[in-house]
């Protein structure tokens, strides 16, 4: 196959369409990551490696493992053994609850309580679960990260950076049922009205909550997460006395600085390719998914079509005729396969081979 120019349907160069960038951002925090969550792109980073205690927000990693391994109908029977010091969502010994209760239990009012049901539950034991959870964090890329509780109770063993808890964010996203329990304001459980804390769900527009966190050595920790004209942030600032104020001017500035820039759209013609021996003279090339990339004020996006000169007919709507690497500088940032934009038959008189 040969290269050819995408500057048929597609510009070969693409701009983002700010005229002005908006002005940087700052925080409180001791640490800090802005993620957009389609691309896994890093928008604005302070220091974003260094391990730290991160307190409740290790719960987005207990929510994970547990809708990955259990179905949220299996019913668990609360012990004594589940009762925690700290936020609570107050079970009883004895009661009946289903995991998803447990998980709204420990998502909205933080419950410590609901994390060592959660973990019993799915587990049987809280070593054999914490064992899952630096398993999945083991297989997310979070290098810097170590789990030794499902709740986030201090502990030596028990760390992570912005960046990790921004990777495991974007990968729970994922989850319908995370989004669901994530976004609920306040819900139902038996006699309990279990409260959502995060504040940002009322006070900023997309909002679709995550996680808050506490405790006297982690300071205030938070994940937030929110979505704009298909835009999804993700925001995490640890030891952050101004986390509710912080995570609104990170989201507010990746939204202005970094938006999102369709590259590729899927069942659009990105080039057209001549057609010998056809019914067609010539025939579109359509990407087989979209490409979109947040791209801020001056960046611009190369789109590199590897396809052949020409096509021989007959030609079947579908088929794989080549591929498109998209690149920012010198970095890949998406490829995807090319296809035949439609049926092509023989031309009239063209015999069948």
């Amino acid at each position: 196959m040969k290269k050819r120019a995408a500057a048929l349907a597609l510009a070969a160069l693409l701009t983002a369409l700010l005229a002005v960038p908006a002005r940087a951002v700052e925080t409180s925090a001791a640490a800090a990551v802005l993620m957009d969550g389609e691309s896994g792109r890093i928008l604005y980073a302070h220091n974003p490696d260094q391990p730290m205690p991160i307190a409740s927000i290790t719960k987005i990693m207990t929510a994970l493992v547990a809708l990955e391994r259990c179905g949220l109908e299996t019913e668990y029977t609360v012990t004594a053994e589940d009762m925690a010091e700290g936020s609570s969502m107050y079970l009883k010994a004895g009661e009946t609850l289903t995991l998803e209760a447990l998980l709204y239990g420990l998502m909205l009012p933080s419950g410590n309580d609901a994390a060592l049901a959660v973990a019993r539950c799915v587990s049987g034991t809280v070593e054999d679960f914490v064992a899952a959870m630096n398993a999945k964090a083991k297989a997310l890329g979070m290098t810097n990260t170590s789990f030794a509780n499902p709740s986030g109770l201090d502990d030596p063993a028990h760390f992570s950076t912005a960046r990790d808890m921004a990777v495991l964010t974007r990968a729970a996203l994922e989850r319908e049922e995370f989004r669901t329990i994530v976004s609920t304001r306040s819900v139902t459980v038996g006699e309990r009205t279990l409260v959502n804390h995060n504040k940002l769900l009322g006070w900023y527009e997309g909002c679709m909550g995550v996680k808050t966190g506490y405790t006297m050595t982690a300071g205030r920790t938070l994940v937030s997460a929110a979505e704009r004209n298909g835009q999804t942030l993700i925001a995490v600032t640890l030891k952050d006395s101004r986390d509710w104020e912080d995570h609104k001017a990170l989201l507010d500035y990746g939204f202005s600085a970094f938006p999102r820039s369709v590259l590729l759209t899927e069942g659009e013609a990105a080039a057209e390719i001549p057609v010998k021996c056809g019914s067609l003279t010539a025939v579109a090339i359509e990407a087989e998914r979209t490409i979109a990339y947040p791209l801020a004020a001056g960046e611009r996006a190369e789109v590199r079509l590897e396809l052949p000169e020409s096509l021989a007919a007959p030609l079947v709507k579908g088929a794989v005729v080549g591929e498109a690497t998209i690149f920012l500088g010198n970095e890949e940032i998406g490829r995807t396969r090319l296809l035949c934009g439609a049926d092509v038959s023989l031309a009239v008189g063209v015999p069948v081979k």
